[in-house]
């Protein structure tokens, strides 16, 4: 009797061992319940990070451009490097257009949803929506959603625009979302499901730079409305890893009048907390060898009417809490002084989620249009 007992408790146990790794693998139920209890509970804690371990200081000593010919030459490094000086100026990605997707026939003031769907090496695709207003202000934001997942979790930010009269062109990051996670085979490594962005290491090489699948998606998507639509601006929204996407990419395409990164980045120095280190895209040596941080943070700023705002979430549970990265702000206002082009930081007290609250989405709709009430 107690052999069988034991026989069944093993079972149990084996079974809940796999059914947990698959939880945190596949994020099925209950994922969703215990991301919201961590967050719950890290919340409680008012926790900021400890800037004791910030040792950076000369800020100024690390941008290395300070003409405008140098500026555009970093970022003309910058593209080469990613796309490896074969830039896709004229494609156009395949697009279904006026689609149906349940998840968003609540939506008020859409008038369509265009699905767009780039496929790249190895067949790591991106599936983007165009969601269309019908009352428009003639102006689109870009919405990049984060490492939770599909853009779906952004349906809150993504209402919001539209009901204030912007169009939205909404990204999850590579591998997530609706995003594939293709079988790739190595020379060196053997067969590899591609489900994190850690394993792009394995595919780096001389002729192909990962951090195209993280940008490309965006550039083509916006060749597509530029021959389809006569949107008045391109402003790009956000949120974590998308915060990250929404500054690398506005580095390197003037096309973007206005970035809004929230909990995005923060430079390397102010890494050495761990969870503020980030997945392999945010810490590559060679591509912040090209641009480090600061001078990311300047090419996302400059030009005509361009301006970026860094939003930090003063008690987020993730990362980038506090409200020391104030520090390094003024010192890129005066660069930009010399140069063109708007930064600011703001750092945001109202909660203690990692998220884009409602003052700050009001705040980003005050900056784009500012003369409407």
């Amino acid at each position: 009797m107690n052999y069988v007992i034991l026989i069944i408790l093993f079972v149990l146990i084996f079974f809940s061992f796999i059914y947990g790794m698959s939880v945190v693998h596949f994020e099925i139920f209950p994922f969703d319940f215990i991301k919201k209890l961590k967050i719950s509970v890290l919340s409680n804690n008012n926790s900021i990070d400890d800037n004791s371990t910030i040792y950076e200081n000369d800020f100024n000593s690390l941008i290395r451009f300070s003409t405008e010919d140098e500026l555009l030459n970093t970022r003309s490094e910058l593209t080469n490097y990613i796309w490896k000086h074969n830039l896709p100026k004229n494609i156009i990605p395949q697009v279904d257009s006026n689609i149906y997707d349940s998840n968003y026939v609540d939506l008020k003031n859409l008038k369509k949803i265009d699905r767009i769907t780039t496929v790249m090496d190895f067949e790591i695709n991106s599936i983007s929506y165009l969601f269309v207003a019908e009352q428009s202000n003639n102006k689109l934001i870009i919405y990049h959603q984060g490492h939770s997942g599909d853009f779906l979790n952004g349906k809150n930010t993504i209402e919001f625009f539209l009901n204030k009269g912007y169009s939205v062109l909404a990204f999850s990051m590579p591998l997530l979302g609706m995003n594939n996670q293709p079988m790739i085979d190595s020379s060196n490594f053997g067969t590899i499901q591609l489900t994190s962005h850690n394993h792009f290491k394995f595919i780096n090489s001389i002729n192909l730079s990962p951090i195209k699948f993280f940008v490309e998606p965006i550039f083509l998507s916006l060749n597509y409305v530029d021959k389809q639509f006569d949107f008045e601006s391109y402003n790009f929204v956000g949120l974590s890893g998308g915060g990250w996407t929404a500054i690398i990419y506005s580095a390197i395409d003037d096309r973007i009048s206005d970035t809004y990164s929230i909990a995005g980045s923060v430079p390397i120095s102010y890494r050495s907390i761990q969870k503020n280190f980030g997945d392999y895209e945010q810490t590559l040596p060679e591509l912040y060898n090209i641009a480090n941080y600061f001078e990311l943070y300047l090419l996302s700023s400059y030009g005509d009417s361009r301006k970026l705002l860094q939003v930090f979430n003063k008690y987020d549970p993730c990362c980038f809490s506090g409200d020391y990265y104030i520090a390094y702000e003024s010192v890129l206002q005066k660069k930009l002084s010399d140069l063109n082009g708007d930064f600011e930081i703001f750092i945001d007290d109202t909660h203690k989620e990692h998220t884009i609250s409602d003052s700050v989405l009001y705040l980003i709709d005050k900056s784009i249009t500012p003369n409407l009430p």
